[in-house]
């Protein structure tokens, strides 16, 4: 009885059979591998601010401290941003009439907080509290990086959960689920 199929196509099954195992292996670690890029993770990428706020001089040079403008960093999940009249008395007369401080004008004559643009993002389902990690030792370093040393911030860490879950299994934090995802 002749044969069915040429001899050539048990080779072409396998052939294909190895590259649907490889695409369906090979696709899903490749996404898992790209998300945590810093093209997802937004690490290391300029965030354009309002008012051009160099941290090098204000925390650097002038050495003010984090909780200066972050005031609520200690008794609140979020940080907290200054009120623009927190900026003004450091500031003499010739600086506030500057270009490069118009929004600052602005902010005070309408009352309006400025617009500053997130630089640490984590996603919506993530619940991160500023408090309990400031009152447990963890400096703004460790997560911010040298901000003292930028003249924009951008976001140093990756932010992901196998970061954040290595520092809490480095500090004997809790490392279950529930401790970030609410």
């Amino acid at each position: 009885m002749p044969a069915l199929f040429p001899r050539w196509a048990n080779t072409a099954a396998r052939a294909v059979l190895i590259a649907i195992a490889c695409v369906g292996i090979g696709i899903p670690i490749g996404l898992m591998a790209w998300v945590r890029t810093p093209n997802v993770t937004g690490r290391y990428a300029p965030v354009e601010q309002p008012v051009p706020f160099d941290h090098r001089l204000h925390a650097g040079r002038f050495q003010i401290d984090c909780r200066y403008c972050h005031f609520s960093v200690e008794r609140s999940a979020s940080a907290g941003l200054p009120p623009t009249a927190t900026c003004v008395p450091c500031h003499n007369k010739v600086w506030m009439e500057s270009r490069e401080l118009a929004p600052v004008r602005a902010s005070l004559a309408s009352e309006k907080p400025i617009a500053w643009n997130r630089v640490n993002r984590l996603p919506d389902f993530v619940y991160f509290n500023h408090a309990v990690h400031v009152n447990n030792g963890v400096r703004c370093e460790s997560c911010h990086g040298r901000v003292d040393r930028m003249a924009s911030v951008v976001q140093t860490a990756p932010l992901t959960m196998t970061w954040c879950v290595g520092c809490h299994t480095q500090r004997h934090a809790p490392v279950t689920c529930t401790t970030c995802h609410r």
